[in-house]
């Protein structure tokens, strides 16, 4: 099995062709994923080339499907475009749909991809979150989780996320003890991602992600533009925003009544052949 191995800032992806790819990709995922014992990774990006386009599928470290990945989509598409000759203005055709991008060579293996990550989904239904009778925006919603009263703003990029402000930067026990318990909290039928967001300025944010199906992340794409739409909607910064993750920095644009759109940096560390067993 051939496979490249990409991160964007610090959140890690195995691109593997649909090719090589089982049926039954659960445990294959989790064992891939392994960081002792397989390749290690946040997820394994599985793909299909077409003349002007790449196809992705999700899988996440614990073997569950992700509906789409920012930096996932990033990484993909610099692959694509600078490893498999696709245009470096092509489309990533995802399951939630397609993201337009834009890729940039750096060089060493590093690229700059500008990403169109679509709208910004709030009604409540749509999240999805359990609100009864639903809502149009799920924002300072109470909800308790670990021993904890909080408040959070629910969206969706084509995958959930809740944002939590927070005074300062959440320390680590904050981000292993109410990241997981949000994730499941019943309020979230499909599970969530969860951001815990530190207002720096109207134009400056500093956010630390506990992702679903995977745990602590040093940055998440969906994540930094779901925090920056949550910053939004609860007047605490502008539209342009600088999202400072544990990784490094995502550049995220929000126009009034358009499409999310964000730049950051990923590379391209490694390709290789897996020769072991793909799965228990």
């Amino acid at each position: 099995m051939h496979f490249a191995k990409a991160h964007g800032l610090g959140n890690d992806f195995i691109l593997v062709p649909e090719d090589d790819a089982p049926a039954d990709t659960a445990a294959w995922a989790r064992r891939l994923c392994d960081r002792h014992e397989g390749i290690g990774g946040d997820g394994v990006i599985v793909y299909g080339l077409e003349p002007d386009t790449v196809r992705m599928r999700l899988v996440n470290a614990d073997g569950s499907d992700g509906e789409v990945s920012g930096n996932g989509v990033r990484c993909l598409a610099a692959f694509a475009a600078g490893r498999r000759g696709l245009s470096a203005q092509h489309v990533v055709r995802t399951p939630v749909g397609p993201r337009t991008v834009s890729v940039a060579d750096l060089g060493d293996g590093r690229y700059r991809v500008r990403t169109g990550l679509g709208p910004a989904i709030l009604e409540s239904e749509r999240i999805p979150v359990a609100l009864d009778p639903p809502q149009p925006r799920v924002v300072g919603h109470p909800l308790e989780a670990a021993g904890l009263r909080v408040s959070v703003t629910a969206t969706s990029l084509g995958n959930p996320h809740c944002a939590v402000f927070v005074d300062t930067p959440a320390s680590k026990d904050l981000l292993t003890t109410l990241g997981p318990a949000l994730e499941r909290h019943p309020f979230f039928p499909r599970r969530t991602n969860v951001e815990f967001v530190t207002v720096e300025a109207k134009d400056r944010i500093r956010v630390r992600f506990w992702e679903r199906g995977v745990g602590y992340t040093r940055a998440s794409g969906t994540g930094a533009a779901s925090a920056v739409v949550a910053s939004v909607l609860n007047g605490r910064t502008g539209r342009e925003v600088t999202v400072a993750c544990d990784g490094g920095t995502l550049e995220v644009e929000w126009p009034e009544g358009g499409d999310v759109r964000q730049v950051g940096e990923v590379a391209i560390v490694f390709e290789g052949r897996w020769i072991g067993p793909p799965a228990e």
